[in-house]
């Protein structure tokens, strides 16, 4: 079912009076210059990116399937793997947070050592725990944890994965930059 054509019209005059600047309708060039740079290229990595957004969808839900499967083999558990679980649980809920906000600044803002640091925690924290909590079967892994915790170790290990690819050419793309820049102050003292 169309609108009419006349509220239609008076829809899109609305929009356009609303969410459009009348002074300036196009970027001018200085404006995209000073956006992108002279030459820059994006070297944001789409891979890393979108598994960073599936993994912050996925992780509500892999919390939520920890924390019921943990209620119900609490009972079962020995003393030293009840406080081990809980602290893992707490562990890993923290570092994904910082983790995946290191990645998106990282990646979508270009910043070397954010996204290193997002590298070294999901290398160094979030895998070996989520391979812990997969393989360790005195900890009485449920048919429900095998699967959340299969799908999120191999988000993480994409991420990191596509996340040494992004971080290795954004080292290459900022030294390159750097090279280019002490180059042209070369040229630029020459010249005086």
């Amino acid at each position: 079912m169309e609108l009419p054509e006349q509220l239609r019209q008076r829809l899109g005059g609305l929009t356009r009076t609303v969410f459009t600047d009348h002074n300036r309708t196009q970027p001018s060039p200085q404006d995209e210059r000073a956006f992108l740079g002279k030459d820059d290229e994006v070297v944001s990595s789409l891979p890393l990116q979108m598994s960073l957004y599936f993994n912050l969808w996925f992780f509500p839900a892999w919390w939520v399937c920890e924390v019921v499967m943990l209620q119900l083999k609490y009972p079962a558990l020995p003393d030293y793997y009840k406080f081990i679980l809980v602290t893992v649980l707490i562990m890993m809920t923290l570092i994904e947070g910082i983790r995946l906000y290191l990645g998106y600044i990282g990646n979508l803002q270009e910043k070397v050592p954010e996204l290193a640091g997002f590298w070294l925690l999901s290398l160094l924290l979030q895998f070996p725990l989520i391979l812990f909590q997969l393989f360790n079967e005195s900890i009485l892994v449920q048919p429900l944890e095998r699967g959340v915790h299969i799908v999120l170790s191999l988000f993480i290990l994409i991420e990191a994965v596509s996340g040494f690819v992004a971080l290795r050419e954004m080292v290459r793309h900022t030294e390159s930059h750097f090279h280019l820049q002490q180059f042209a102050e070369d040229l630029q003292k020459l010249r005086e």
